[in-house]
């Protein structure tokens, strides 16, 4: 009897791990509002994000932390807000910052907490194509349990198509751009900013390899809970997709974004940091335009038709029931808005983020959440959801109580930082951006939702701008240096 007694005390508190829920974590790498759900433009493809919407809570006032890759991944990773670790751009390593040396990840807590944590894809700021000085992490592989392919190197091969590697001598551009051989045309975009049907098999894809893979751990069944991370890299540039996802938009029938001649002459210039106006201007005089939205429309509906393919594998899996689902974008992308392409802005178009949450027992399904929410609460929801211990260093605040009452009291806007004391707060109405050198916008999406009016100078917004100035971090750390 004593070793009964000695057996079950011993097991108990494995049983109450055991009996938690997994969870699979999807990150889309620059999906903006525009998928069918949110409501950001008619006709895109979206089937699999709308069905996934329709599970659980789809937040349409959700916002990233920081408009750039690796600054957005390593907040939602460690819930450490940018203005407190350092990290603001894509270059920076983030263990060398003085916060963050000690921080625990998202797959570091959960395996403390009795899980089996292991991912694949694009999950932190880290690609075989990208070069050490360019935001490559060191030594991710001790985050996990594992890691396909590998941590350093998590997105297979190819990430384009080969013939994009032929052809890249001959026109300047990776695949299909009409530019002349050897002339160097003043204001053209860098050569990975391209769009093409990709002929090779959809199987070969990057990520469809990475789904595949994501498919087989699925269907596993496992003594323990697990953390599942998917990253999937489209609809990041090179905006290539297979030939029937381009099909789905034909080129004539392409809508272009919504501009206004003159949009920035009320934006502060320090709000101009970043916008790539040669960009902008080349793809017009070069009527490339609504080819480049074709491209980034493909390449949305390909990465919908991964997730759907995930959702399908873990309906059929041991896991169905059981498995909290949590999907994100790390941030916006500007595709001609504000003159701007890619994202790193402070506008809608760069901050705003597909957010769905699917918790057994927690959502009903088919609830939607205008509250502002910020990809930093992620960390701490899931911590409540899965019972895991309070974490005291984390920036954000969870988001359960919007999951069970999407309509419930929420005071607290979405803050989102680009560099070193320069950031946006994001209300239920208002956006208001503030700048090193003091300089404002604001912004009233009630009756602007392109924020094409800078209101920050009307006196009687002040009270506004005020309550929303409270939000804005108290302290702005320096930013972190690489080893030379």
């Amino acid at each position: 009897m004593r070793f009964l007694t000695y057996l079950l005390l011993v097991l108990a508190p494995l049983t109450a791990v055991a009996d938690r829920p997994n969870v699979l974590f999807i990150a889309i790498d620059d999906l903006n509002d525009w998928v069918n759900c949110m409501g950001g433009r008619s006709g895109v493809h979206t089937p699999s994000l709308d069905r996934l919407a329709k599970r659980g809570v789809l937040f349409t006032n959700a916002h990233c932390a920081a408009p750039a890759c690796n600054p957005s991944r390593v907040a939602i990773m460690t819930g450490v807000a940018p203005a407190s670790s350092g990290v603001y751009n894509n270059g920076q390593d983030w263990r060398r910052s003085p916060r963050l040396t000690k921080a625990v990840t998202l797959p570091e807590h959960f395996r403390a907490g009795g899980y089996e944590a292991f991912g694949g894809g694009k999950i932190f700021h880290c690609l075989s194509w990208i070069n050490d000085g360019y935001g490559k992490q060191q030594n991710e592989g001790k985050l996990w349990d594992r890691y396909w392919p590998s941590a350093d190197r998590p997105m297979p091969g190819p990430l384009w198509p080969k013939a994009t590697e032929a052809k890249r001598a001959t026109n300047g551009y990776l695949y299909s751009k009409p530019i002349a051989a050897g002339k160097n045309v003043e204001g053209r975009p860098p050569h990975f900013f391209d769009w093409a049907p990709d002929p090779q098999a959809e199987s070969k894809t990057a990520d469809h390899q990475v789904v595949d893979w994501a498919i087989g751990e699925l269907m596993q069944r496992r003594p323990q809970p697990f953390f599942q991370a998917v990253g999937i890299f489209r609809p990041h540039i090179p905006w290539y997709a297979p030939e029937k996802y381009f099909a789905l938009y034909p080129e004539a029938k392409v809508f272009l974004p919504k501009i206004k001649k003159d949009d920035l002459a009320d934006v502060p210039p320090a709000g101009h940091r970043g916008i790539r106006k040669a960009w902008h201007e080349w793809l017009v005089k070069n009527d490339e335009w609504r080819g480049a939205v074709r491209g980034y429309l493909a390449s949305i509906s390909f990465a919908d038709a991964q997730v759907g393919r995930l959702l399908d594998a873990l309906d059929k899996s041991p896991h169905a029931k059981d498995t909290i689902i949590v999907l994100w974008s790390d941030h916006g992308m500007h595709i001609g808005e504000k003159q701007q392409w890619e994202k790193f802005t402070l506008f809608e178009e760069s901050t705003r983020v597909p957010l769905i949450i699917v918790a057994p027992g927690v959502t009903t399904g088919g609830d939607v959440c205008d509250r502002p929410v910020n990809l930093l609460d992620v960390y701490p929801t899931l911590n409540e959801l899965c019972a895991l211990p309070v974490r005291k260093d984390l920036d954000g605040v969870s988001l359960v109580q919007l999951l069970k009452n999407p309509k419930a009291k929420w005071d607290r806007p979405a803050v989102t930082t680009w560099g070193r004391d320069n950031h946006a707060v994001r209300g239920q109405r208002y956006r208001y951006i503030r700048h090193p050198n003091g300089t404002e916008q604001l912004y009233d999406h009630q009756t602007d939702p392109d924020e094409f009016t800078n209101l920050a100078d009307r006196p009687e917004l002040a009270a506004v701008k005020t309550r929303l100035a409270q939000w804005l971090p108290k302290t702005n750390a320096a930013p972190v240096r690489n080893k030379k």
